[in-house]
């Protein structure tokens, strides 16, 4: 289906991104279902998936491959153990076999649901088994939630209590909650950005903010720094090489519209953990920051907007 992302060509993060933030600013999206599959990977069944991929291969030694694959078994310390559900972690083709597997257990069954069910408008944006889904009416989506369990609990699979969450978020989310004296609209993550509900700067129009997950960000900086004590007293330039390549990495991924402070934070806190570790090579250590700013003029890139708007590159891939 269309709004299936991921192992897919042409279909990457990015992809999803756009799709999701122009859903949401194109349509009657008022509630958010932020869901995830628990231990999807883990819990695939294999009876369903043979029947799934029976729609489509008629080739019984084919078959007999893959199910030679799925039941191939796990060995950690040395022990096999047997797999009676799941695919196999780490195996090349179990993000093939999860596509394969939700498009019937889930995709199909959605596209009907927006179709026959839904009163109001629906939006669904899948990636891999990271699904959001926005929905016009709460009615329609608590509905769907409902419906959704059970057709989840036909082929093995549950979504994730505390990873599920139905959330007021759209263009109108805001006002809505104000007069009821409530708070800001609740933030949702997906693909490594935290959705908000924010406003342009020069029209104070509703757009959907996107910033760096914190605690990614986070992550990524005690990655860096554990690597940095590692190559201490490596030649300068030979780390400001490597910071160059994980910096520019980093932006690569991050670098949407809207999301600069963000970078310019990530930039600014790994040339302060440089610093550290030059302080730490020796006691009279005489690198000074101001000293350390030109190394870092030199190999750290400068945070900058790489992304085009969602906009813009949604509607040059999909002309609909």
């Amino acid at each position: 289906m269309g709004f299936s992302y991921g192992f897919r060509p042409g279909r990457k993060q990015h992809d999803a991104l756009d799709a999701l933030w122009v859903g949401i600013m194109r349509k009657k999206v008022s509630w958010v279902l932020d869901a995830d599959i628990r231990d999807f990977f883990g819990s695939i069944s294999h009876e369903w998936m043979v029947k799934f991929l029976r729609h489509r291969i008629a080739d019984r030694r084919i078959l007999r491959l893959i199910q030679k694959w799925l039941r191939a078994g796990v060995s950690e310390d040395g022990e096999w153990s047997k797999t009676e559900v799941g695919t196999p972690q780490g195996a090349v083709i179990s993000p093939l076999l999860a596509n394969v597997y939700l498009h019937y257990a889930f995709d199909l069954w959605v596209q009907h649901w927006r179709k026959h069910r839904a009163s109001g408008e629906l939006i669904v944006v899948r990636y891999a088994d990271d699904l959001v889904l926005g929905f016009q009416h709460r009615a329609d989506a608590e509905r769907f939630l409902h419906e959704w369990r059970e057709r989840l609990q036909k082929f093995g699979l549950e979504l994730h209590p505390d990873k599920t969450r139905l959330i007021e978020f759209g263009r109108f989310a805001t006002a809505t909650r104000k007069r009821r004296g409530e708070g800001k609209p609740e933030t949702f993550n997906f693909l490594g950005f935290t959705h908000i509900c924010g406003q342009s700067w020069k029209h104070g129009k509703f757009l959907v903010l996107r910033r760096t997950i914190r605690r990614r960000l986070l992550a990524k900086l005690k990655e860096v720094k554990q690597e940095l004590r590692m190559r201490m007293h490596r030649p300068l330039a030979e780390v400001g090489k490597w910071l160059r390549s994980v910096v520019q990495g980093y932006f690569n991924y991050h670098a949407v519209p809207g999301n600069l402070a963000s970078l310019q934070s990530f930039r600014l806190e790994v040339s302060k953990r440089w610093l550290r570790a030059l302080f730490r090579r020796s006691q009279k250590s005489r690198v000074t920051w101001k000293r350390l700013a030109v190394f870092v003029e030199q190999w750290l890139p400068t945070a900058k907007i790489l992304h085009p708007y969602p906009t813009l590159r949604f509607a040059a891939k999909y002309l609909r």
